[in-house]
Parts: structure tokens; sequence; C-alpha cells
């Protein structure tokens, strides 16, 4: 008599789409930590306030070996990406905010750097 088949239920949770504005890494002799971040600012005429802000957070968290695994998968796709369809450069929009931001801070001696969306 044949060996009977197991049949196993599989549930999937797809989570919902997300875009990241900013991403911080962290890591402890464990795990590297990734927080990617999406801030939306919102006006809602009938509130007291005049504005918020809402901030979104998906953390992923991997060991060090891992770590390494999505780093060369990354630099391996962005490759790729690059010979389809051209070079990935800064775009101007920020080139010129950050020339901005440090003209300003000339001007009154700040040595702080121009802000980055991606920590």
């Amino acid at each position: 008599m044949p060996e009977e088949e197991e049949r196993i239920n599989l549930h999937i949770n797809e989570g919902e789409p997300f875009f990241a504005h900013e991403l911080s890494i962290n890591f402890n002799p464990t795990q590297f930590v990734f927080d990617f971040k999406c801030i939306t600012p919102r006006v809602d005429p009938r509130s007291q306030t005049k504005a918020s802000i809402s901030l979104k957070h998906n953390v992923i968290m991997v060991d060090p070996y891992h770590a390494k695994k999505v780093l060369d998968l990354l630099n391996e796709v962005v490759k790729k990406y690059e010979k389809e369809f051209g070079k990935i450069e800064k775009p101007k929009s920020i080139e010129e905010f950050e020339k901005k931001h440090k003209k300003k801070a000339k001007e009154k001696k700040d040595t702080t750097e121009a802000p980055s969306y991606f920590g």
C-alpha cells in the first residue's frame, strides 16, 4: 500500500507595499537591523493643528551572514539595472539642495553637513 502524501495548508500574509523615504541600519554582535521609514505629511483642514506627520516603520532584522548576502544581492541587482537603464546618479534637485545648504552653512560658519535622506 503506497504511503499517503501529507498535505500542508500554507497561508501567506503579504505585507502592504511600502515606499521608504529613509533607511537606518544598526547592528549588534548577533544581528543587523534595517529600519525602513516612510514619512508622510498630513494636512486635515478640520484639525486644530496646522499639520501632522505620519511615520511608518518596517524593521527587518537579519544575522550578519545574511546582511552580507543582502549586500551582494543588492550590488548584483544595481549592476544589472545600470547595464539596462544607465548609471544611477544623484538627482539634480538634491545636488542643488546640498549646495544651497553648504553655502548657508559657510555664511553662518556652521559645520553641520547637509541632511541625507538615507541615514
